[in-house]
């Protein structure tokens, strides 16, 4: 991938996160923290839902041709979101208790389709 390429998918990247912490904030969770980088990962979206801290992992897909969106969070993801939010939750001193969510999204704009599987997994 060249770096305007990469560059673009980074930008389109972003504008998708941003779309799914506005929709998720409609449905009543609060933004912590966006786009946040640990070491030897990063999170999506850190959000609220009440008392619950969310690790919320967005995946789009413009059409499922190739598969939906929630087929590609795949274990080795799934373990280095854990990580991450280990990581998180220690440097922030956090204490509440926590979930991961996935929201999968499908279609271009403004058609957009969300699919928000709440506790798609546990940290084992």
């Amino acid at each position: 991938m060249t770096n305007n390429n990469a560059r673009t998918a980074r930008s389109r990247g972003a504008a998708i996160e941003q779309l799914a912490a506005q929709w998720l904030q409609q449905h009543g969770l609060t933004l912590v923290a966006s786009n946040h980088h640990v070491k030897g990962g990063e999170l999506d979206l850190v959000m609220y839902d009440q008392d619950i801290l969310v690790f919320v992992e967005v995946k789009h897909r413009a059409t499922t041709h190739y598969g939906h969106p929630l087929e590609t969070v795949t274990v080795q993801k799934r373990q280095r979101l854990i990580r991450s939010a280990r990581l998180y939750i220690a440097r922030h001193a956090i204490s509440s208790p926590c979930r991961f969510d996935i929201l999968a999204i499908t279609g271009m704009l403004p058609a957009l389709e969300f699919q928000w599987e709440k506790a798609a997994f546990d940290a084992y």
